[in-house]
């Protein structure tokens, strides 16, 4: 049906997606997915503080989507929707940990109970590249259960359940990744272990696809001396943390790698690569500006990320696109690439038009979070004094975006066109448009089975908790 409407809105010629194609191989797929990386946190991305040339090199040889979203404004949540293809209400991870977050005495609702393991009964990304013939490795945060490999992984470089390592230098500590030399940085280590394996790989008649979900730039920040020295004495004019910028540059130096063997080998041209987060900047250490809100928040500067994809000869180089999209999508655009059988339930949609510079049909995007997320002291825009964000829920429509918050049901409503920072609540000023959009968030949840928190917390004492 997704495919009979995108037809039907293109233009008066066929435009044949990769898994129509006849005579033409699938692509190898690189999927680069870094951990608390901000929306600026690349130079790439307007930062005058941090060096990414050789992320900056998929942006400048491919394309840059401007109003690219995560599934959720924390870790676990993103990665089970990047995962499945599925909104969160479909898998019920919602949040990392506990759904209570923060003193009970603060929090008006009980919130819904979070999954914190990735149910094996939904199809993954890497099942369905696997069953098409794939090749398939995972290196870093895997974070949704104890072990990838039955999620559709043929091998497996330091991926478990953790949401941080232990440490960044050897030793690991890591059961799923052996000690290096005392003192290895863990970028390295596994960009090498992804090399090692791809070299392996590409001498195979299938081709491969490497989920790569960098531990960096998480916390415990833990930086090279040797790149934090090149920081020293500068300044940008929003970021200014040279660990940080390091930690950054550390993880910019593996895509290198990466990339300088996919020339080596001379399979750039068969090779997709994207690039980008889980949600946005740790508060404490980096921010989004001029976007509002950091990691936990569901302001732009919580949800919108770095999103870069490159494919030499089939994406124009140094493209721009402000068509919104979600990670939820690249479940069903790897899979036409890659010419396999998506699942039969998505709630993402195959990009692959829009890589070829045609649309794709208007649509509204949404978010669920039934939870709590306590503050950690540099909460960057958040309207609460003791959260992060309350139980919220979000969805936007063109231009426009609407935020509704559980506790009180107090609506917010931003035009992100003429005011991309969320500097202004429109909800009263535009009545129609926020009646247009919260009915239209409440039918995507009643389609979802998303449950809302209404019971009342016996143990809030708090007024001021709630913002």
């Amino acid at each position: 049906m997704a495919k009979l409407i995108l037809i039907l809105t293109l233009p008066a010629f066929l435009i044949l997606t990769a898994h129509d194609s006849p005579g033409q191989d699938p692509p190898n797929i690189i999927l680069l997915y870094a951990d608390d990386l901000g929306y600026t946190d690349l130079s790439c991305q307007g930062s005058d503080y941090y060096r990414t040339p050789n992320i900056d090199r998929l942006a400048s040889e491919g394309m840059t989507f401007t109003h690219a979203y995560a599934a959720a404004a924390n870790c676990a949540p993103s990665r089970a929707s990047l995962m499945t293809g599925l909104y969160t209400p479909r898998h019920g991870v919602f949040t990392v940990g506990n759904s209570d977050r923060g003193k009970a005495a603060h929090r008006r609702l009980i919130p819904v109970t979070n999954q914190t393991v990735l149910t094996r009964t939904l199809p993954t990304m890497a099942q369905v590249l696997k069953k098409a013939g794939y090749q398939t490795a995972v290196a870093g945060k895997w974070h949704l259960s104890k072990d990838p490999i039955p999620y559709g992984f043929d091998t497996n470089f330091g991926g478990l359940q953790w949401g941080a390592p232990k440490s960044y230098f050897s030793p690991y500590r890591n059961p799923n990744l052996k000690d290096g030399p005392k003192g290895e940085h863990l970028p390295a280590r596994l960009a090498q272990e992804i090399c090692s394996w791809i070299n392996l790989a590409h001498k195979k008649d299938n081709p491969f696809f490497v989920y790569f979900p960098f531990y960096s730039v998480h916390t415990p920040i833990q930086a090279r001396q040797d790149l934090t020295a090149k920081y020293a004495g500068r300044a940008g004019t929003h970021h200014r943390n040279a660990k940080y910028a390091a930690m950054i540059e550390a993880m910019d130096l593996g895509v290198g790698k990466i990339l300088d063997l996919l020339d080596k080998l001379e399979i750039a041209e068969d090779t997709v690569v994207v690039f980008t987060s889980d949600n946005g900047p740790h508060g404490a250490f980096s921010n989004a500006k001029p976007l509002r809100g950091s990691k936990g928040m569901f302001y732009e500067g919580g949800i919108r990320e770095p999103f870069l994809i490159r494919w030499p000869g089939k994406i124009k180089a140094s493209s721009r696109l402000e068509t919104p999209i979600h990670q939820i999508d690249l479940l069903p655009t790897f899979a036409a690439i890659g010419k396999a059988d998506p699942p039969e339930k998505l709630d993402g949609v195959d990009l692959s038009p829009l890589l070829q510079g045609n649309p794709i049909p208007d649509r509204s995007l949404f978010w669920h979070f039934p939870a709590y997320l306590q503050g950690y002291g540099k909460d960057l825009g958040s309207p609460f004094q003791n959260f992060r964000t309350t139980p919220c829920g979000v969805v936007r429509h063109g231009e426009w975006k609407l935020i509704e918050y559980f506790e009180d049901g107090a609506l917010e409503l931003y035009n992100l066109q003429e005011d991309p920072s969320e500097k202004k609540n429109r909800s009263a000023e535009n009545p129609q448009i926020r009646d247009e959009l919260h009915s239209l968030m409440k039918s995507w949840r009643k389609q979802t089975k998303a449950a809302v928190p209404r019971k009342k917390n016996p143990k809030f004492e708090d007024e001021k908790g709630s913002g």
